[in-house]
């Protein structure tokens, strides 16, 4: 399984991001759907609203309603993690999407992430090991 950050979510959809085609490229290394969370669904779509408004909000909800991507919900343990995470990295600073991605990913034992983002070049699962970001960055 595959996570997806906020970033690379908006570049398949958007074909005037400059990283559409590498995200386009990659994706298709990937097996679907691709999970997120909430935090990462809305910092996509708060995004998307500035640059292009409606029409792609709805292209972003399509890749849910055609179960291209999924939208975890985080268990309360998920959440906690997150809050910590956050406190952790406060120097980097972890913002909420990240952090939620991180405690998914630990929660399942899940090691890669669809980004656009250094930051889980830094952070580690558990404090140990790697993630495995997609495109290589």
């Amino acid at each position: 399984m595959t996570l997806g950050d906020a970033g690379p979510l908006i570049a398949i959809i958007d074909a005037d991001e400059p990283d559409h085609a590498s995200c386009l490229d990659a994706l298709d290394q990937l097996s679907l759907p691709l999970n997120t969370t909430w935090p990462v669904f809305t910092e996509a779509m708060d995004l998307v609203a500035r640059a292009g408004g409606i029409r792609v909000q709805r292209a972003l909800w399509r890749l849910v309603s055609t179960d291209r991507l999924v939208v975890a919900d985080l268990s309360p343990s998920a959440v906690e993690r997150s809050a910590w995470l956050m406190d952790q990295y406060a120097d980097r600073p972890m913002d909420l999407a990240d952090a939620s991605v991180v405690a998914l990913a630990e929660g399942r034992g899940d090691r890669r992430i669809f980004t656009l983002g250094t930051d889980f070049q830094i952070c580690r699962l558990r404090g140990r090991q790697r993630f495995e970001t997609i495109p290589k960055l």
